[in-house]
């Protein structure tokens, strides 16, 4: 087991530090490209909608043909992606390589998560869960820097050069033996797995915080610029997030455990949406640095607990874990576009004030709900 989590680990690692690398190059682009915060929004929304794009393909992938051969293949498709954004010279080619990323990383996950949950036992899945996550979110961290860096080095050389890691990544999956291909549940059982109130619950706990998350990579990056921070004091205060973000995750994971899912989702509801409420108001860069550093932080607590809920109860309905994995990435994936681009449109029709005020309110609704339950 440990070799699978070194594994998971390393591939979700080089995903999300593609996908993180973006967010202090932002103002970059829309310098480069003239964008408005609407363009902005789609540039960052890409990835998600190939998300959102790759979730039953990779799901199909990792039941039919395993989970080895559809992480290799994610991963070449990361590291060819990867570059040609590094290189484009126009933003159609700089989306289409983002989307690309996109419907990789649901390969990527599906095949990394699946893996890990056929070997975990139910009893610390939670925490496994958790643990990755804080892996993926390291991962994150490094983002942001090595997206300061290509600032200073060139993002071409600096993109081409990470893409590397994919190769890394490739080599280990090779080395690391994987469990036999499984009789492959029906597509149309997804159907009914979403019936499920459960799992239509937990989900939707995975798709909050990324409409969250969605939001203010692109907001919150353009105020920063916007009060006098460059990419390399961006980076900086993502890397700081993504670092306390990194070593909650798995802490989270092992209290959903041990005292239950519940409590966990509860405090990172509450404050995500104290935290949402108080992003766009304040008009100086040293409130407004750690105030988003505490509010990164909240926004995944709910993450581990609720992707465990999902794959636990999807496997009790007798559905692959390929498949609980694929909802949970379709979850994900339009939560962070909407969040991207509604969020990024809303705000240029009306202000920065309106889109996070709402999700604040979704906040508190979910809430009570979850209370309830």
């Amino acid at each position: 087991m440990r070799r699978v989590f070194i594994l998971a680990g390393t591939i979700v690692f080089i995903d999300t530090l593609f996908f993180a690398v973006l967010t202090p190059l932002l103002p970059h682009y829309v310098d480069r490209f003239d964008l408005s915060r609407a363009g902005a929004g789609l540039l960052a929304a890409c990835y998600p909608l190939g998300v959102l794009a790759g979730g039953v393909p990779g799901g199909i992938a990792a039941t039919r043909a395993g989970v080895k051969p559809t992480a290799l293949g994610a991963l070449v498709l990361i590291a060819a992606a990867s570059a040609v954004f590094g290189f484009g010279d126009s933003i159609w080619i700089l989306n289409a390589a983002r989307f690309t990323q996109g419907v990789a990383s649901a390969f990527a996950w599906t095949a990394a998560l699946t893996w890990l949950i056929r070997v975990a036992p139910a009893t610390r899945r939670g925490e496994l869960i958790g643990s990755v996550l804080g892996v993926a979110i390291a991962g994150a961290l490094f983002g942001p820097a090595t997206g300061a860096l290509a600032s200073v080095a060139g993002i071409g050389p600096v993109f081409a050069a990470v893409a590397g890691l994919c190769v890394v990544g490739a080599l280990l999956a090779l080395r690391t033996p994987a469990p036999p291909v499984e009789e492959e549940p029906s597509p149309p059982r997804l159907g009914r797995m979403l019936r499920d109130r459960r799992i239509a619950g937990g989900l939707w706990l995975v798709a909050l915080p990324a409409l969250l998350f969605g939001t203010q990579s692109v907001l919150v990056p353009l105020h920063l610029n916007e009060l006098g921070f460059g990419a390399a004091a961006i980076g900086a205060v993502y890397v700081v997030a993504t670092g306390l973000e990194a070593v909650a995750a798995p802490v989270v994971g092992r209290v959903s455990d041990r005292r239950g899912r519940r409590l966990p989702i509860l405090v990172a509801l509450l404050g995500s949406a104290a935290l949402s409420a108080a992003l766009p108001w304040p008009d100086r860069v040293w409130v407004l640095a750690p105030l988003a550093v505490v509010a990164i932080l909240f926004f995944g607590l709910s993450w581990a607990p609720a992707m465990s809920l999902v794959s636990h109860t999807a496997e009790r309905r007798g559905a692959d874990a390929a498949w609980a994995v694929a909802l949970i990435n379709m979850a994900w994936a339009p939560g962070q576009a909407v969040g991207a681009l509604g969020g990024g449109g809303l705000a240029r029709l009306t202000s920065d004030w309106v889109p996070f005020v709402l999700l604040s309110g979704v906040c508190l609704a979910t809430f009570v709900a979850v209370r309830r339950a």
